[in-house]
């Protein structure tokens, strides 16, 4: 049973509540059910009683929980225990960010750097088009990614900030002049899609398949990294959904950049391989919580 498994079983063994568990561990609830069934199918017996109001733990479920609690916290303290003396005699951490996601968490990087000197922290450019394959293939150790993020070989950390969404197109698009779109917009609209396996629940964050109301949101265009997008929404038609730091970071004077007023505010957060063995990663995803109670102590103060 792999570790991210063990941490769904336990979760909802103690949640016993599929959505709850879904969003602490920022899943779907289909994907905690999936999980859930592969290890069921895996013991041989049921883990969990379900029904329409409520789930338990069956005897099974019960006797794994207690002999995977107390192993899965020693997995966790000896992460840890490693994890601190690497602080003490060094180590290197690679970090991907996209973009000028890259200087929305500066500040944390920074105070990361300064609490862990002895840390080498190596920070690379990520191409948007095709996130996930530099983690997979081991080029870096931890992403700096948008959510969702509902891979099962990938665990996400705690969320760092949200950006709002904004429309760019060639300035002489039709809707160029305009002071906001709304997401029912978007059906009138050509959107550039990128040539790698984005999961559809990524690229929906910024592009969705269908407005409100139900149409279908044409797309087309399809390019391999983001000066293609942008050269491609330059000449227009087609246009492409970004968070608001793109048009404050690297704008170009050709195009236009337009807020889309209804759109959810996009999360980020640190992701990295289930698998991966560094033990700096977990230290780098704690900076973010340090980084909060530091503001609240501040702020307190």
């Amino acid at each position: 049973m792999e570790l991210r498994d063990i941490e769904i079983f336990l979760a909802l063994a103690e949640e016993l509540h599929f959505g709850r568990t879904a969003e602490r561990l920022h899943l779907t609830p289909s994907g905690v059910s999936h999980a859930i069934k592969k290890q069921e199918r895996r013991v041989g017996k049921p883990l969990f009683d379900r029904t329409s109001r409520s789930v338990r733990l069956t005897p099974a479920g019960e006797q794994l929980y207690q002999t995977l609690r107390p192993a899965y916290q020693a997995i966790i303290d000896g992460i840890e225990g490693v994890s601190a003396a690497a602080e003490e005699t060094g180590g290197t951490l690679t970090l991907g960010t996209i973009g000028a996601q890259g200087l929305m968490i500066n500040d944390l990087v920074e105070r990361f750097r300064k609490r862990h000197p002895a840390i080498e922290l190596v920070h690379r450019g990520i191409n948007p088009v095709d996130p996930l394959t530099p983690l997979r293939e081991g080029e870096v150790d931890v992403l700096h990614l948008w959510l969702p993020v509902r891979e099962p070989d990938i665990t996400v950390g705690p969320i760092t900030h949200t950006s709002p969404i904004v429309v760019i197109m060639s300035g002489t698009h039709p809707y160029a002049e305009r002071e906001s779109l709304s997401l029912e917009d978007y059906g009138d609209m050509t959107f550039v899609v990128p040539q790698s396996q984005i999961p559809a629940s990524m690229e929906e964050a910024w592009q969705p398949f269908r407005t409100p109301s139900g149409r279908l949101i044409p797309r087309q265009s399809s390019v391999s990294s983001w000066d293609d997008m942008l050269k491609t929404v330059s000449v227009g038609p087609s246009v492409i959904a970004t968070p608001a730091e793109g048009a404050r970071y690297c704008r170009w004077p050709n195009l236009a950049y337009i807020p889309v007023r209804d759109a959810p505010p996009v999360q980020w957060a640190f992701a990295w391989l289930s698998s991966n063995p560094n033990p700096l990663i977990r230290t780098l995803a704690a900076a973010v919580d340090e980084t909060d109670q530091d503001e609240t102590d501040h702020a307190e103060a």
